[in-house]
């Protein structure tokens, strides 16, 4: 293709020219008011002039027509998976692709918008993805974008919704035009005009709080075509409530008004509260009919009672340990003599408060999370009611530890009372005094409260590195789990369960040597914390439990037991679909594997008797929030634009080609601008006036004003 135009190209700056051209007309002016001859003749030949420094030319460009680009953005989210809207996505992109193939001077691109759990940015992004698209076309070239959507975008600028913005007085705002959009935008919508969806929607919930506390969860049921009560004149319906899976609690609640629920938290780490409302006859679907709050617990001040007996250097070593968390109330108790012993020690060298026995351990024994033993022995002040009442307590969830020395071999031990049926080793009465290293046993490298003192890569059955201990009370194991052991593999360190309780022994009063650095040292510290807060069931710490965590798309599930071998753990996606996933050995007693979390939403992982639950993405997915489809949300966008809003179960519009400013939609059918862009390939430019035309030119007129001059 080609085209001609006329182009100057002055051999002198147009003002000069100009300027000559103003002073030949007043010249002529002149001479014709004064009636002078060859007036004229002498201006044609000024004209002439200038016509040879403006150069004149013949321009021929040969053109080479440039296709216009449209956009088709399809939503694939998950909220395009209710009802048909898959098949009337796919019957519109079929329609459109064939109207494109049959326009030569079209080219299409086609986006498609998804949502996955790996995405940090929640609900349907298609804004983004259609700026990011447009921004890559010629403004020229760019015809307009058609998108197949349900209409439910959650990236839309707020001055596009028609809501104010803060700074809008000062900076631009976020419009079609500067974000790309320089052509129609014709939304093509899915799904059907007032659909019926009921919806569960947490209004406020804590993100934390105390254990033994309870937490307030606001929580609302939207559900505008919920039928209402003929007795009472409201809609109502059922909700269901979990905690970490287990039904606690049903109720008949109010449509359309805020409703508070309260749960107790019962332990550290994440709380999972499950709420689900019954569905509604013909909604579009029950995936929002749950909702889910996580709350992490944390531990108020963890109340420890510390009694200590004989004197020795590791008293200062769990008093030091005990003293240095923050978290920890510490009251700490020291017997050294019996109530009826009467000696000559100085009045001002006595306790200035008798002994609060009664308080302690009746009274008050239950605001106890952890009882501390540090070599105690019976001297008459602990009744056996009141040992008896330490057991009770360990068997309703308190803890107890019981850090003991040669004194539990003697008949004064503590194992003669209440407490010989809740701990897990008896003394055999022997006091072995020998230079040995605490050793992990098999169990304990599969235990997380010792696994983790052992460096990685080191063998378990080498030496151990750290320092040496001298004393070692001999006993026999006769309940729990041996996590260290001493000389000829006697236990030393047992962990044991009583009924909702724990109880923690250590048969050696030398861990002190440890902490004086003594040979080494050792890691007394990390065993002590990961030993306290075991007794105080840290998740984390659980010997027998089934974790998991979605990371980057990825399902990762951690099995930790003492067994030798676990079985298949069941995953169950949040749609209901259902696998068996193998795990594979990870490190002693630590199970792993790993699967692809292609869902958002909530995952519930069983192995056993245990189980697990975990959410792929945000706890309540905005993009299942509301899944009724809306023209609400992108009409003022197409009014901008010029473009238009149809829905797909109305029939599918035809496609047109308009020309810049006509209308761009009409019934029945949408327009894309018909740009006719061009790329000049080629230039070739011709004089007007020949070099000889010009001399006759010239020449001719300055004969002639001769001529008439001389008549």
């Amino acid at each position: 293709m080609t085209a001609a135009a006329i182009q100057f190209s002055p051999l002198v700056p147009m003002p000069f020219l100009a300027v000559v051209a103003l002073l030949g007309l007043a010249l002529l002016a002149v001479g014709v008011s004064r009636r002078a001859k060859g007036s004229l003749f002498r201006f044609l030949f000024l004209c002439v002039l200038l016509l040879a420094l403006a150069d004149p030319r013949i321009v021929n460009e040969q053109r080479e027509p440039q296709p216009d680009e449209a956009l088709i953005v399809i939503d694939r989210t998950s909220s395009q998976k209710t009802g048909e809207r898959l098949k009337q996505i796919s019957d519109a992109e079929e329609k459109l692709m064939a109207a494109i193939d049959d326009q030569k001077d079209l080219e299409v691109r086609v986006v498609e918008v998804t949502d996955s759990a790996a995405d940090d940015r929640p609900g349907t992004r298609l804004m983004d993805a259609l700026t990011t698209a447009s921004a890559e076309i010629s403004p020229h070239r760019f015809a307009g974008a058609v998108v197949i959507t349900d209409g439910q975008v959650h990236d839309l600028p707020k001055e596009l919704r028609g809501e104010a913005t803060e700074g809008a007085a000062d900076e631009p705002a976020t419009t079609t035009r500067n974000a790309g959009l320089r052509g129609p935008l014709h939304v093509l919508l899915t799904g059907k005009r007032d659909e019926t969806d009921r919806r569960l929607v947490v209004k406020n919930a804590p993100g934390y709080g105390i254990v033994g506390k309870e937490v307030t969860i606001t929580y609302r049921i939207e559900d505008k075509h919920a039928r209402k009560d003929g007795t009472t004149g409201r809609a109502t319906a059922k909700v269901e409530f979990k905690i970490d899976g287990i039904e606690t609690e049903t109720a008949l609640v109010p449509v359309g008004e805020d409703q508070t629920h309260t749960i107790k938290l019962d332990h550290a780490g994440p709380t999972l509260a499950e709420m689900s409302v019954a569905p509604a006859e013909g909604e579009l679907s029950t995936v929002n009919n749950r909702a889910l709050v996580s709350v992490n617990g944390v531990r108020d001040r963890l109340r420890v009672l510390l009694i200590s007996g004989q004197p020795h250097a590791a008293e200062r070593t769990w008093r030091n340990l005990l003293k240095s968390d923050p978290s920890v109330d510490l009251v700490h108790f020291t017997i050294l003599r019996p109530p009826d012993k009467d000696d000559f020690t100085p009045l001002n060298e006595l306790a200035l408060i008798a002994f609060p026995t009664h308080e302690l351990f009746v009274e008050r024994l239950d605001e106890f999370d952890l009882i501390v033993f540090d070599r105690y022995l019976k001297r008459g002040v602990l009744q056996t009611q009141h040992l008896a009442n330490i057991a009770e307590r360990v068997r309703q969830g308190g803890a107890l530890l019981m850090a003991v020395g040669p004194e539990f071999a003697g008949r004064a031990s503590l194992y003669h009372s209440p407490l010989r049926d809740i701990l897990p080793a008896e003394p055999t009465g022997e006091i072995v005094e020998a230079g040995y290293r605490p050793r992990i046993s098999d169990i304990g490298l599969r235990h997380p409260v010792t696994a983790a003192l052992m460096r990685p890569g080191f063998d378990p059955k080498a030496d151990p590195i750290w320092g040496r201990w001298f004393r070692q009370i001999a006993g026999e194991k006769t309940g729990g789990n041996t996590l260290m052991t001493g000389i000829q593999e006697q236990p030393i360190l047992l962990l044991d369960r009583i009924g909702k309780g724990r109880v923690a022994q250590m048969m050696s009063d030398h861990i002190w040597l440890w902490a004086r650095g003594f040979d080494g040292g050792g890691p007394q510290g990390e065993l002590l914390r990961r030993l306290a807060h075991w007794l105080m069931r840290e998740p984390d710490l659980e010997e027998e439990s089934l974790h998991a965590r979605v990371r980057a798309g990825k399902l990762t599930v951690e099995r930790r037991t003492l067994k030798d071998s676990v079985g298949h753990v069941q995953v169950t996606a949040p749609s209901g679909a259902s696998q068996e996933m193998e795990l594979k050995s990870a490190a002693p007693g630590l199970w792993r594997g790993e699967v692809a979390a292609t869902e958002i939403g909530l995952y519930r992982l069983a192995e056993g008797s245990l189980s697990a639950l975990v959410a792929s993405g945000e706890l309540n997915p905005l993009e299942l929030s509301d899944l009724r489809a809306t023209e609400d949300i992108l009409k003022p966008v197409t009014e901008r634009t010029g473009g238009s809003v149809r829905w797909l179960a109305d029939g599918i519009p035809d496609l047109r080609r308009v020309d810049p400013g006509r209308d761009q939609a009409g019934r029945g059918w949408v327009g894309l601008v018909a740009h006719k862009a061009y790329v000049v390939t080629g230039l070739k430019d011709v004089p007007l006036l020949s070099g000889l035309l010009l001399a006759v030119l010239a020449l001719g007129t300055l004969m002639a004003a001769w001529w008439r001059e001389g008549r």
